[in-house]
């Protein structure tokens, strides 16, 4: 289902705001847009979108040559099946489902990242230690002390945060399809697993920001074992992706130079941009300026920084029958657009 714009279902977790916005913008038929005068771009209001929302408040997108248009998101699949509907000319939006998009063939490539490792392994602080000194069978330990395995509750299987929740798992020697000590529940949206944390129906995740400060705020036993960075380096997550229509254009390099900006923006001015984020995504501005110091808050452009980590995803995406096969980096990037800036 295309779920747009339905920003209700998370207020009492971000308060957030309104979905669509126009950008009235210089250009128009005959300008620079190489034929393209507007641009339909799709987000979600999460963290690792959070680009958007400094291009949009700080009048970035005012210099690409086209009316810019924004569309809320709740979910990867509902942008999947817009793009696959010709209503949208980029997205911004996980790394699989660009995946997808491309694997259903249909013409676009990632041009940017937006973010790299933003997630991290979250599990209770009783178990850190057990888990420092025995490894893998940390989680037979735990299933022994407390009759049950160890519950991670995470995205649906096949998003950023579950691939990585198995990769890590993988690499410490757990089979969570096999082992009876940890389960894994499905869960929708970070506000959930916020949720599900607080209301203590899981034992840890794999998340994004701004879940992890939220937890610290609010004194949960559930804390940070393993960021991404430790686990995957150059970690891929929300991504760019393009319209060929829109990479052969002039528009593509424009748009990337807002987001080149915004990225800047959010390093050099991280109070200005707790404020778009209050603003953008509903997220409290004290809080959100924390999430910022976080290290998983690694906020980059250049595509070239989580190509190396990428055909992790794109395997376990294959073998979740996600994409009819793995796709090579060449098939899933254009980095010819940013080098190009």
């Amino acid at each position: 289902m295309n779920q747009r714009n339905a920003g209700a279902s998370r207020r009492s977790f971000l308060a957030a705001a309104g979905g669509t916005a126009t950008i009235g913008l210089a250009g128009c038929l005959g300008g620079d847009g190489g034929g393209l005068d507007e641009l339909t771009v799709a987000h979600m209001p999460i963290y690792p979108d959070l680009q958007w929302y400094v291009m949009e408040g700080e009048g970035y997108l005012e210099d690409v040559d086209a009316e810019v248009t924004g569309e809320e998101f709740t979910d990867g699949p509902a942008i999947v099946q817009a793009f696959g509907g010709g209503d949208i000319d980029v997205a911004m939006f996980g790394i699989v489902p660009a995946m997808i998009v491309i694997d259903r063939g249909i013409p676009a490539q990632v041009t940017a990242a937006n973010v790299r490792e933003p997630m991290g392994i979250m599990a209770e602080s009783s178990f850190h230690d057990v888990f420092e000194a025995e490894g893998a069978e940390a989680f037979e330990t735990w299933a022994t002390e407390h009759g049950r395995p160890f519950r991670f509750g995470t995205f649906p299987q096949g998003s950023v945060p579950d691939v990585l929740l198995r990769y890590w798992l993988r690499e410490v020697g757990v089979d969570p399809e096999t082992n009876d000590a940890v389960e894994i529940i499905e869960i929708g949206g970070a506000s959930a697993v916020w949720q599900a944390i607080a209301n203590d129906e899981i034992d840890g995740t794999s998340i994004m920001e701004p879940v992890p400060t939220i937890a610290e705020a609010e004194d949960s036993s559930v804390a940070m074992l393993r960021t991404a960075a430790e686990i995957l380096p150059g970690q891929p997550a929300a991504v760019t992706l393009m319209s060929d229509e829109v990479r052969e254009s002039p528009l593509a390099a424009q748009f990337l130079e807002g987001h080149v900006r915004a990225t800047e923006f959010i390093g050099a001015e991280p109070d200005a941009t707790a404020r778009h984020v209050e603003e953008g995504i509903g997220m409290p501005a004290d809080r959100a300026r924390r999430a910022l110091d976080s290290p998983l808050s690694n906020f980059v452009t250049d595509p070239a920084e989580i190509t190396d980590a990428t055909p992790v995803f794109s395997e376990f995406a294959a073998d979740n029958g996600q994409i009819d096969e793995r796709l090579s980096n060449d098939e899933i990037f254009d980095l010819e657009v940013y080098d190009s800036l």
